[in-house]
């Protein structure tokens, strides 16, 4: 048997909603009612269609920016597409060593832009700071890669958010260098929603050069958009988005879902609610003994520490969730319900006997 079909001793429960990942949610009303209107009738292919036109155009109105915007069908394809844009094989990315790119999109970066290299840099609670960038240095000259770019998550990898300051602090150090950056933002309404900040102000307005858009986090069926500010970047990405077999030739329902998820507000509204959630996941928790929060709740990820024997005893129960970056990380999504989460903290009470 494959990995994927053994990763899950126990099999969920019916109807349960879980704790494992966001992705794991279903499509979201407002986005599936988009896709049921976009399935009628015949409509052009390779994103020639009505639908991926207002799409586009409900992106550029949202982050206030004519941008160049192209649909993929994984985050993974975004980001290897987007750093495509700002690289060159000869150069490398610095990022936090908690990156996804590092840690599970198999070398796709480096696949899409052959010879590219990631440079890991220490980040105890997921973020980078100016003094990083500032500091990092070349190495070995024409010998080793030359630094072209900086990789953030927002929200991070470990559930924290960078703020528009932060943010902005971090970009200009890296533009300062001469380098470009990318804003991994599979969670991106989830950093929108936790600093009250427009997604102008927390994209391109800080200096983001590329911004990965996560949808399929935020309650979409599968479909992530690469939004490029600098229109000098996507000159060539429109060839590399093909090369890369991220042209749907029935793009429609790649971007349908965009539009219903945009124009109902759910896009936000998704996200305050997944946020809420892990407020209140993490609050029920931390009272539990032995528990011990390992990251500060920003967004809907909750990064904790449980005893062996009730995290043990949650899995045998049929809930599932992830060990990762020494903790137990549980994650809310649009869907989570207060029952769910009450749910959890009541099974995680009873087997630590409190």
């Amino acid at each position: 048997m494959s990995p994927r079909t053994t990763r899950h001793v126990m099999p969920p429960t019916a109807d349960r909603r879980q704790f494992a990942s966001d992705t794991e949610a279903p499509c979201c009303p407002s986005a599936w009612q988009a896709l049921t209107e976009a399935n009628h009738g015949h409509a052009a292919a390779y994103g020639d269609d009505a639908w991926t036109a207002q799409a586009v155009a409900a992106i550029r109105d949202l982050v206030e920016h004519d941008c160049a915007v192209f649909f993929t069908a994984t985050g993974t394809a975004a980001n290897a597409l987007a750093l495509a844009a700002l690289c060159r094989g000869h150069q490398a990315v610095a990022v936090s060593e908690h990156a996804h790119l590092i840690h599970h999109e198999c070398g796709a970066a480096q696949v899409l832009t052959p010879g590219l290299a990631l440079r890991p840099l220490s980040s105890p609670d997921g973020r980078l700071t100016p003094e990083q960038v500032t500091a990092l240095a070349d190495g070995l000259g024409v010998h080793g890669h030359r630094l072209g770019a900086l990789s953030i998550a927002n929200a991070s990898e470990l559930g924290t958010v960078y703020d528009v300051d932060r943010l902005t602090a971090v970009a200009a150090a890296a533009h300062a260098r001469g380098w470009r950056v990318h804003c991994d933002g599979a969670r991106f309404a989830n950093a929108v929603a936790a600093t009250g900040a427009t997604p102008a102000a927390l994209s391109w307005r800080a200096g983001v050069d590329v911004l990965v858009f996560g949808g399929a986090k935020n309650g979409l069926t599968t479909s992530e958009a690469v939004v490029v500010f600098d229109r000098d970047l996507a000159d060539d990405l429109a060839w590399r988005h093909k090369q890369a077999g991220q042209l749907a030739a029935k793009g429609r329902f790649w971007s349908a879902p965009w539009l219903g998820l945009i124009r109902s507000g759910a896009w936000l509204a998704n996200a305050r609610h997944a946020n809420a959630a892990a407020a209140r996941l993490a609050a029920g928790l931390a009272t539990i003994p032995g528990t011990v929060l390992r990251q500060r709740v920003e967004s809907n990820a909750v990064f904790i520490s449980l005893p062996v024997a009730v995290a043990d005893g949650l899995r045998a129960r049929g809930w599932r969730f992830h060990a990762l970056a020494g903790a137990q990380r549980l994650v809310c999504s649009w869907d989570t319900s207060a029952a769910d989460v009450d749910a959890f903290v009541a099974d995680a009470r009873a087997l630590a006997g409190d």
